[in-house]
């Protein structure tokens, strides 16, 4: 069980904790009783470190004080006479929250789905997950991956009220960074291309390499709500004249892991407004090209969460950013509002809520296709392939 620095701690005594800015990681290597009604870990005390009880979190967002408020606790004791067992089980246990910001997918792989992947793989299937504030939606949409990493079922301990008897347990995940795999915390070496080829296995997909391609097919993200291609049908048109097979991905189809993997795994380009769509980007196969649509304001933002991590996957990158006569904002407050023509110092005097509210959630785009054509034309020729225009 990795644990970074505590490592020897945990070798010496059986139990280490490791805590940083995100997040609280409890590790017993000795036997454990869950009780799941109450979510307490008994765990074995050891004469070589002082009795200790403590409280985890199991969500890595601890800073974020309001969210962590809905995550259930798990109380671990070390001493206290345990419960009796009424399961044995011959497998440890790895106890994750699945509240939280679960359901948005960039948050999904962030903080749960690359974490799960590196406290579990190696364990190679032989662990059991237990998942406070269980949200059925979450567990059925990731159902393959979670049948990849574990050959067992999983705990709901609201549906599963019982004291459980394991050999160890992890409790908590470590936080690597946006859709990241931080080296410095990495166990056996993992990398975003393990991750990816991971993920591969877990929905059965075929082409690694974007060369092994046939037709160019470019997927374009459609948005509901905020952050929406206004012109939408002409951006198609054009995409279509130059070459590509064009697939629309609304939202029911977003909502559909499966489809999701199965189509962008034979996807060319990728193309989408800053957002959590393009965190499906992870099914892409390598060389292949991210559009990142980037509207006023949001510039900061698209580079740290989709245009860094795009490079360890690897993908080819490219941003078109949004001018003025571009974003529904002009229209709103005028050519020359701050909001407009500086969102740099409207977002450091205004704060976040402002910002999100204006730029993240409260802009659309019609989108001036003869100017987007050339970056949709860079991306062709990213795939080393003829240029369509001959």
């Amino acid at each position: 069980m990795h644990i970074g620095k505590n490592r020897a701690q945990l070798e010496a005594t059986g139990f280490a904790c490791h805590s940083d800015l995100h997040t609280d990681v409890c590790v017993s290597n000795r036997p454990v009783r869950i009780d799941t009604l109450t979510m307490k870990v008994y765990a074995p005390f050891s004469q070589e470190m002082p009795q200790a009880n403590c409280v985890v979190l199991p969500y890595p967002k601890k800073e974020d004080k309001r969210l962590m408020r809905s995550v259930s606790s798990v109380q671990i004791l070390q001493g206290n006479p345990p419960p009796p067992c009424r399961y044995t089980h011959d497998v440890p246990a790895v106890v994750f929250s699945s509240g939280g910001y679960s359901g948005n997918a960039f948050h999904d792989f962030s903080e749960l789905i690359i974490p799960l992947f590196l406290t579990s793989r190696l364990f190679q299937s032989r662990l059991r997950f237990i998942v406070p504030d269980f949200r059925v939606k979450f567990i059925g949409k990731y159902k393959n991956f979670f049948s990849h990493l574990s050959s067992y079922e999983i705990i709901n301990p609201a549906a599963n009220v019982s004291v459980h008897c394991f050999p160890g347990v992890v409790v908590g995940l470590h936080y690597h960074g946006a859709l990241a795999l931080n080296t410095n915390n990495v166990p056996e070496g993992y990398s975003m291309l393990d991750f990816k080829q991971f993920l591969r296995e877990s929905y059965n997909l075929k082409i690694q390499d974007v060369s092994q391609a046939e037709k160019p097919v470019l997927v374009l993200i459609s948005r509901q709500g905020s952050r929406m291609f206004l012109n939408e049908d002409e951006m198609v048109t054009m995409m279509k004249a130059l070459g590509f097979r064009v697939v629309v991905a609304r939202l029911d189809m977003m909502a559909n892991l499966d489809k999701v993997a199965e189509e962008l795994n034979s996807c060319s380009v990728l193309v989408g407004a800053h957002g959590a769509g393009l965190t499906n980007g992870l099914f892409l196969p390598q060389g292949a090209v991210m559009v990142q649509v980037v509207g006023l304001g949001l510039g900061p933002f698209s580079a740290f969460f989709f245009g860094e991590p795009s490079k360890e996957m690897p993908l080819n990158y490219l941003e078109y950013k949004i001018e003025a006569e571009e974003s529904s904002l002009t229209s709103l407050y005028g050519r020359d509002h701050p909001v407009v023509v500086d969102p740099e110092s409207v977002a450091a005097t205004k704060g976040y809520g402002f910002e999100k509210a204006v730029y993240i959630d409260g802009q659309n785009f019609t989108i001036n296709v003869v100017r987007f054509r050339e970056t949709i034309i860079k991306a062709f020729g990213l795939l080393g392939r003829p240029s369509p225009l001959g």
